[in-house]
């Protein structure tokens, strides 16, 4: 029994360390980030629901302004590895702090339309540069 056991372990490690080395950097990275994600205990982006009350973690990949319906609203897409989702903040052109590769946690409800998740004026809490 012992043997197999071993034998397993092992097999598992070479699966692991050839997953590594034939994985992209950004498979690496997305992987990285649904880790710390589940590990603060905050919620999965791919697995929030319409209508939805949740806590996200993740990284702010871009930020546009995109006006809706003649009033300004702020647009980031945060990524936590698993899935993005549009934070709009309408009546914003400019939020001091909301730029891409900053990290942040945001609470909110998620708005699911045409496959897109979105979340509206989020409360949202800046990380420190770096972590």
């Amino acid at each position: 029994m012992s043997g197999d056991t071993t034998r397993s372990t092992r097999t598992g490690m070479w699966r692991r360390a050839l997953s590594r080395l034939t994985s992209s950097q950004d498979d690496l990275e997305a992987a990285e980030l649904q880790d710390d994600v589940l590990e603060a205990g905050y919620d999965p982006i791919h697995g929030c629901a319409d209508r939805e009350q949740v806590q996200l973690r993740g990284t702010i990949k871009t930020v546009t302004l995109r006006p809706r319906a003649g009033t300004p609203a702020l647009e980031a897409e945060l990524y936590d590895g698993s899935g993005k989702v549009a934070l709009v903040w309408l009546g914003r052109r400019r939020i001091a702090g909301i730029e891409p590769g900053r990290n942040v946690i945001v609470r909110g409800r998620i708005a699911v339309h045409d496959d897109r998740r979105i979340m509206y004026n989020p409360r949202y809490e800046l990380r420190p540069l770096g972590e």
